[in-house]
C-alpha cells in the first residue's frame, strides 16, 4: 500500500503540471505585451504559491528593467495595465567600467545563466539585499525565500528574470523555501513564458516593419504631390473615426455592428493603403492646378499670342489710318479693339481656373475666341488662336481634369486592388484589398472600378467611401479648390445620400455621433468650422428615440 503522502504529493504535482499546460496555452494566446507579462508573473505565484514576485525585462542598455511586481500580503501592483509606474531604477548588469556585477541576485542569475534558489535573504551570503531589507523596514514586511529564475528565447538569448518572493506552504500559509519541485515548474514556465514574449515581440516587430513600409509608401506618394499631402494619413483617421461610431451606435440599422481588436487593424491597415495606386500615377496629373497646367501653365504660351494679336492689330489700324483724314478716329478704333482683346484674355485667364461647374455661354465663348483671332505659329502657318488640346482643356466643365486624365487618375484604384491582391495576406487582413479597392464604388451601382452596389461591399468599404469623400470637400492642400465649410461639406454629402451615392444608414451614424465635428476639430482650420443647422443638411434625420 502506497504512502498517503506520496500519493499527496503526487497528485499536487500533477495538478500543478495541469496548471502549467493551461497557463501555456493562454500565454500562446495572449496579444497585449502588458497583459502578457502579468499572466506570466501571476501564474508563476500561482503554481509554486508565491506571495509576490518580479518581472523583469532585458533592455537593450543591457539592463533589467522593472515590468511588473506583485505582493499579495502588501496588495501590491505595479506596472503592465495597472497604470502604477515602478519607482525603481533598472538593475545593472555592469559596472561603469564593463565589469560584471553578481552581487544583485537577477544579475547573478544573468551572467551564470543558472536559477537562484534562496531559502532566507537575511541569512544568505554573498549577495546584496539591503534594498530589500529597507523595503522591509518602511513595509512592515519580511522578505525571506528568493527563487530567480533567468528566461532564454529560442536563440538562448536571456531576455528577462523571473523572480519570486515568499514561498507559502498551501495549508498552513507559513513562508517557506521554494521546493525543488517548484523551481522546475518556475523553469518550466520561464521557458514558456520567454517563447510567448519572442512571438509577441517578433510579431510587433513585424507589424511595426510593415506599418513603416506601408508610410514610406504614402511618404513617397504625399511627396510626389505636395497638394495632397496629408490625404493619405487623414483617409484612414475618419475612416476609423466613422467605424467606431458605428460600433458605438445602439440605434438603428447598424446597432448590432461590432469590431475586435483585429477587426480595426484590418480596417486601420486598409485605410492607410488605400490609394497606394497613386504611386504609378503622373505628376502632372495629380497637381494639375489649371485647366491649361502640364509640366507649367500654358497660359502664359496664351499671353503671349495675346500680345502678338494687340501688336497685329496696331500695325494694321496703324496702316490703315495713313489713308485717312481723321487719326483720331483710328485712335479710338484701335483703343476699342485693345480693350476687346484683353477682355477676352482675362476671360480665358478666369477660365483656366477649375471652379464647380462651367456654363455653356462660358464654354462657347471659349470656342468663338478660339476662331475669332488668328496667329501665325513658328512654321509660319497660320492657325486658330487656340489648338485642339488648348480647347478642350478651357472648355473642362468642373475642375481642371479633362475625361483623358481623370481616366488616369482613376486609374489608380485598379492598380492599388491590383497591387494589394497579389500580396499573401494572413487570414486576419485577408480582406484589406476589398475594404481599400472598394472606397470610389457608390451605392446605386454607378462608381468604379467594379461598379459594385450597396448589397456587394462590405461595410468598412462604405465607411472609407464616406471618408474620402468628405476628405477631399474639406481639405484645404488642393490645388484647384479651397475647402470647404462644414455646412458646404455636409449639404453636397447630404445629396449624395439622397442621390445614392454613399450608404445612407452610414451617413446617419455620422450625423447622429457628429463624426464630422470630431474630424473638423483634428483637422479643418478654424475658418471652415461654421455653426450647422441640421435642419438644411439634406438627407438628415434625427436619430430614434
Amino acid at each position: 500500500m502506497k504512502n498517503p503522502k506520496y500519493l499527496h504529493d503526487t497528485e499536487s504535482i500533477l495538478a500543478r503540471l495541469d496548471q502549467l499546460n493551461e497557463i501555456g496555452v493562454a500565454l500562446s494566446k495572449e496579444t497585449d505585451t502588458n497583459r502578457l507579462l502579468e499572466a506570466i508573473l501571476v501564474a508563476a505565484q500561482k503554481i509554486t504559491n508565491a506571495d509576490g514576485g518580479t518581472l523583469y525585462r532585458m533592455t537593450e542598455e543591457r539592463t533589467l528593467k522593472f515590468e511588473i511586481m506583485r505582493n499579495d500580503t502588501l496588495q501590491i501592483a505595479m506596472g503592465g495595465t495597472t497604470g502604477v509606474e515602478i519607482p525603481f531604477y533598472p538593475v545593472h548588469l555592469f559596472d561603469k567600467d564593463a565589469v560584471p556585477i553578481k552581487s544583485m541576485v537577477a544579475a547573478y542569475a544573468v551572467h551564470h545563466d543558472q536559477s537562484v534558489n534562496i531559502a532566507d535573504a537575511y541569512t544568505e551570503e554573498g549577495f546584496d539585499f539591503s534594498g530589500t531589507k529597507n523595503f522591509d523596514k518602511k513595509t512592515g514586511y519580511r522578505s525571506k525565500s528568493f527563487l530567480t529564475v533567468p528566461m532564454k528565447n529560442h536563440e538562448n538569448e536571456i531576455i528577462g528574470v523571473l523572480q519570486l518572493l515568499n514561498a507559502k506552504n498551501p495549508a498552513s500559509g507559513v513562508v517557506t523555501a521554494f521546493s525543488k519541485e517548484a523551481q522546475q515548474l518556475a523553469e518550466s514556465l520561464a521557458s514558456q513564458a520567454a517563447i510567448a514574449l519572442t512571438n509577441r515581440a517578433l510579431i510587433s516587430h513585424l507589424e511595426n516593419l510593415f506599418e513603416s513600409f506601408i508610410s514610406l509608401i504614402n511618404a513617397a506618394i504625399d511627396d510626389k504631390s505636395p497638394y495632397t499631402a496629408g490625404h493619405c494619413a487623414r483617409v484612414p483617421q475618419l475612416t476609423m473615426l466613422l467605424a467606431e461610431a458605428v460600433d458605438a451606435t445602439r440605434v438603428g440599422p447598424l446597432r448590432d455592428f461590432s469590431m475586435s481588436e483585429k477587426d480595426r487593424y484590418e480596417l486601420k491597415i486598409a485605410g492607410l493603403l488605400h490609394d497606394c495606386g497613386k504611386v504609378t500615377t503622373p505628376v502632372h496629373v495629380v497637381d494639375k492646378a489649371t485647366k491649361l497646367e502640364t509640366i507649367f501653365d500654358r497660359i502664359h504660351l496664351l499671353d503671349t499670342r495675346f500680345e502678338v494679336i494687340k501688336r497685329d492689330a496696331e500695325i494694321q489700324l496703324l496702316k490703315a489710318g495713313q489713308s485717312r483724314e481723321a487719326p483720331a478716329t483710328v485712335a479710338v478704333e484701335l483703343s476699342q479693339r485693345l480693350l476687346e482683346i484683353e477682355a477676352d484674355r482675362a476671360f480665358l485667364r478666369v477660365c483656366n481656373i477649375g471652379g464647380e461647374m462651367m456654363s455653356d455661354a462660358d464654354r462657347e465663348r471659349v470656342v468663338q475666341i478660339s476662331t475669332k483671332y488668328r496667329w501665325q505659329d513658328v512654321s509660319g502657318k497660320m492657325v486658330d488662336f487656340l489648338s485642339v488640346d488648348e480647347l478642350e482643356n478651357l472648355t473642362i466643365r468642373a475642375g481642371t481634369l479633362t475625361a483623358a486624365e481623370r481616366a488616369i487618375i482613376n486609374h489608380h484604384i485598379d492598380v492599388t486592388i491590383q497591387m494589394l491582391e497579389s500580396l499573401p495576406w494572413p487570414k486576419h487582413l485577408k480582406r484589406v484589398p476589398e475594404y481599400a479597392g472598394g472606397h470610389h464604388e457608390r451605392m446605386d451601382g454607378k462608381g468604379y472600378p467594379r461598379g459594385l452596389t450597396r448589397d456587394q461591399m462590405s461595410l468598412q468599404a462604405r465607411c472609407m467611401g464616406i471618408a474620402d469623400i468628405f476628405e477631399a470637400l474639406t481639405a484645404k492642400d488642393r490645388p484647384y479648390k479651397k475647402g470647404k465649410t462644414l455646412t458646404e461639406s455636409l449639404t453636397i454629402l447630404g445629396k449624395f445620400k439622397l442621390g445614392g451615392h454613399i450608404d445612407p444608414d452610414l451617413f446617419d451614424v455620422f450625423m447622429w455621433e457628429e463624426v464630422y465635428l470630431k474630424y473638423a476639430e483634428q483637422f479643418m482650420d478654424k475658418s471652415q468650422i461654421d455653426s450647422v443647422d441640421l435642419a438644411k443638411i439634406p438627407g438628415y434625420v434625427a436619430p430614434p428615440q
